[in-house]
């Protein structure tokens, strides 16, 4: 389902060196399309490492003098690609915290995307959720989380959960206790805002709300619309979920779900459509987390963004051989052509990938990830364990021996393993796989120095 164009390419929006740009890159290469990467600054420890690195991989990069891009930089760089006689066809980012540019770039190189507006009041949790429950489409609302609406739903007697009003990775999302203080708030924010990589996430400093908690197993639909019509490519179960003290580790998903029906799919697949159709979303690639409990599909989030970790790469086994990021950059590549022709050939292929109306998928394949998560402390080794029942289809190990990771409040990616199954022998091979891959990756940390007398 490749596009091959020789006659342009596309500008890449990285933050601080990162944001699946290798990924990108590849695909773009894969197109015979040119990458033009525009990065924010690079934290120190990485700056040098990282830009050797881009420099090597993309056609330009370009750098700015702050750690979160503007939609004057991303102008300027337009401008400046178009006065070296450059055909830039469309923009893309991973980065949540700069989809608005994103959108805002494809308004001007005319390429089928969300409006700016579109995308900052999908980020505004706590106007949307109030939204959707006008509609009927949530059961919950929410309130902005104050010292007042704190102790308010403590004593409500029922089970709430906070997080961000904009946020990202979980960071600051947890279940409210009746241990939780304006303190803890406070002590999230302040995280935040000293945070390099995520302040500029949570705008001009992280706000909270509330809601009652949404109870259930948890999914995720990855979606891509284009013109207004939905194609579900995959949904993911999310095995196991941790919630700490200051946020949610999603640890383990499958693909497709394994625990419910197809009929309950078809269900959950006929809702996105009627959230997706309500908020006028036409175009674009979507990370939708949902719970299901007692029949019925409530929102976790709407996430205008390929899903992160491993969620393209377990689309690419589930596919054999079309990745989440392929299929988003394709359909920025047919709404840029622009003709009719073009537009059908990716429909047909996106729908034969794709969920059908009654719930099933056209797969034979089932996938299975598991991401590790850091501790505190620094790291004195880590690898692969060597007594896995069957080698993993994509193994990254993020980390390495020497590096020290602090206490916050987000999660700390330290590792992701990824399996294929076949979809018929998954009921059998799912229980060890989860069991197994709990310790495949070792790691080991310095011991702590004794607290001085």
């Amino acid at each position: 389902m490749q596009n091959q164009n020789t006659g342009g390419g596309v500008l890449l929006l990285s933050h601080v060196g990162f944001s699946f740009m290798e990924d990108l890159v590849e695909a773009l290469d894969a197109r015979q399309l040119k990458s033009f990467v525009l990065t924010s600054l690079p934290e120190e420890e990485h700056r040098a490492q990282r830009l050797h690195d881009l420099r090597g991989l993309a056609t330009q990069v370009t750098v700015t003098e702050d750690h979160a891009l503007t939609r004057r930089d991303v102008d300027q760089r337009i401008e400046e690609l178009r006065s070296q006689g450059e055909n830039v066809l469309f923009c893309i980012t991973v980065w949540e915290g700069y989809r608005h540019l994103m959108a805002c770039a494809n308004e001007q190189l005319g390429a089928g995307d969300l409006a700016e507006k579109q995308v900052l009041d999908l980020r505004d949790k706590l106007a949307l959720r109030n939204r959707l429950a006008d509609a009927r489409l949530t059961r919950v609302r929410a309130a902005r989380l104050t010292e007042e609406t704190l102790a308010l739903h403590q004593g409500s007697g029922r089970r709430c959960f906070v997080k961000p009003v904009s946020g990202i990775a979980s960071y600051g999302a947890f279940p409210l206790t009746s241990r939780t203080t304006w303190a803890d708030i406070e002590r999230i924010t302040a995280d935040a805002l000293q945070d390099t990589v995520y302040a500029s996430a949570f705008g001009d400093g992280p706000a909270f709300l509330v809601e009652d908690y949404i109870a259930g197993r948890e999914f995720s639909f990855e979606i891509v619309v284009v013109d207004g019509e939905a194609n579900i490519v995959a949904m993911h179960e999310k095995c196991e979920v941790t919630e700490t003290t200051g946020t949610v580790l999603e640890n383990a998903c499958t693909s497709p779900p394994e625990s419910i029906s197809a009929d309950d799919c078809a269900q959950g697949i006929a809702w996105v459509r009627r959230l997706l159709s309500h908020l006028d979303l036409r175009w674009g690639c979507f990370h939708i987390e949902a719970r299901h409990h007692a029949s019925q599909w409530d929102l976790i989030e709407v996430n205008p963004r390929v899903g992160g970790s491993l969620i393209s790469h377990s689309v690419k086994e589930l596919t054999a051989g079309t990745g989440l990021l392929d299929l988003w950059i394709d359909s920025l590549l047919t709404s840029a052509a622009g003709d009719a022709e073009t537009r059908q050939a990716f429909l047909d292929g996106l729908r034969a990938l794709s969920f059908t109306d009654d719930g099933r998928t056209p797969t034979a394949n089932a996938t299975f990830f598991r991401v590790f998560f850091a501790d505190k402390g620094r790291i004195t080794s880590v690898g692969l364990s060597g007594d896995l029942p069957a080698e993993p289809a994509v193994a990254h190990i993020l980390l390495e021996a020497g590096d020290t990771v602090e206490a916050t409040s987000r999660e700390v990616f330290l590792g992701q393993l990824l399996w294929q199954l076949p979809l018929g022998d998954r009921a059998r091979l799912l229980p060890e796989l989860l069991r197994a891959s709990e310790h495949a990756i070792a790691v080991e940390y310095e011991p702590e120095a004794p607290a001085p007398r």
